[in-house]
């Protein structure tokens, strides 16, 4: 018997909220080669997760960051940002975040705006394992540990 063609898109979306949206974001997967995102302050990029819109960076620092791409001061991409001294700068607003997601410049607000304490990025867990960057981007109460997969012990040059 054929599937339907509501069961078979119940079956295959990975729509936030779906059943196997659901399902994998309960799981790590990779998301970038680690190359590509190969040094501090280089340019962040786009990336298309089980159906959501994310940009990556890595900061001044060398932590890697995963964040919604839409800023959530009024929506501009982050993709289009600058990644600069610890976070990267949203090119509309010049409103700036960590890789945690927390607002480290506020430019024209004064220092005791509520919107210091009120409005936060959504921010996903990111991490460099075996050549790939590897997203997490389920709920944070449920991390699950990333696997530890035998590959990642064979050296690079070996790896294709």
């Amino acid at each position: 018997m054929a599937l339907s063609k509501e069961d078979n898109g119940l079956l295959t979306s990975v729509d936030l909220g779906t059943p196997m949206g659901d399902l994998f974001r309960c799981f790590w997967f990779p998301v970038l080669l680690a190359e590509e995102l190969p040094a501090p302050d280089s340019p962040p990029l786009r990336v298309r997760a089980l159906n959501e819109y994310l940009v990556a960076f890595r900061d001044s620092h060398g932590r890697l960051g995963l964040l919604e791409a839409g800023c959530p001061h009024r929506g501009a991409d982050l993709a289009y940002g600058i990644v600069e001294e610890g976070g990267i700068r949203c090119a509309r607003c010049f409103w700036k975040f960590d890789v945690d997601g927390n607002i480290l410049e506020l430019p024209l607000e004064p220092e005791d705006s509520p919107i210091w304490y009120e409005v936060k990025a959504k921010a996903h867990k990111l991490i460099e394992y075996g050549g790939l960057l590897w997203a997490y981007i389920g709920q944070q109460d449920n991390l699950p540990e990333l696997p530890e997969f035998e590959w990642t012990r064979v050296p690079s040059e070996n790896r294709f």
